[in-house]
């Protein structure tokens, strides 16, 4: 939810907009207030005018200036969010590597038992061959 001033024209009083503010069951207002960026429209307008821009152009530029960080700002609760997405795929990938690691573990030690089947083989197979070349000779 997001706060938002109908009117832009300069008044006496700043006008401030929340941006990205977003309202939880249970939030306190400071909860709420650390959560929301303001935005003082009015000096910005204020700003604007005295450049020689004219009322409306500058309460347009406001209000797509309001729109433009409603959108692109992050709030803590959504870098808190991406922390534990983070947290939780760093914790995911520990476990898949632990897990290849393992069945590397295993793969090895099954190709090591296959090696030296063959080698025996081949060590009795060149003991037999060398056994039957002396007899002939």
């Amino acid at each position: 939810m997001c706060f938002k001033v109908r009117s832009l024209r300069p008044c006496l009083v700043p006008t401030y907009h929340f941006i990205s503010l977003v309202l939880h069951r249970g939030d306190t207002y400071n909860q709420i207030m650390s959560q929301a960026i303001a935005f003082d429209t009015h000096r910005f307008v204020k700003h604007l005018t005295e450049s020689g821009f004219t009322e409306k152009q500058a309460e347009t530029l406001a209000e797509e200036q309001v729109a433009l960080l409603n959108t692109n700002l992050a709030t803590k609760a959504d870098i808190e969010a991406v922390k534990a997405e983070i947290e939780a795929l760093r914790l995911e990938t520990k476990a898949d590597i632990e897990a290849l690691r393992l069945e590397t573990k295993a793969d090895i030690a099954l190709l090591k038992a296959d090696l030296l089947k063959w080698m025996l083989g081949a060590l009795i197979a060149q003991g037999g061959l060398i056994v039957a070349l002396v007899k002939l000779l």
